[in-house]
């Protein structure tokens, strides 16, 4: 039973990280989105961020 607090420590600590790697992810895409200087990129940036934030809310 010690083993457990250390597990729940550790998945906090994952999802922890996972939600920081996946919040840079998308602000990097919104400002590359607002940014870019080629229409394709800026295309290119907003409908993957679309995606990211569809899938992120379901």
């Amino acid at each position: 039973m010690t083993t457990l607090p250390t597990l729940l420590a550790s998945g906090a600590a994952l999802a922890g990280i996972t939600r920081t790697v996946q919040c840079a992810a998308v602000l990097s895409l919104a400002a590359l989105s607002v940014l870019a200087r080629n229409p394709q990129r800026r295309r290119d940036a907003r409908r993957t961020l679309a995606l990211l934030l569809r899938r992120r809310s379901s």
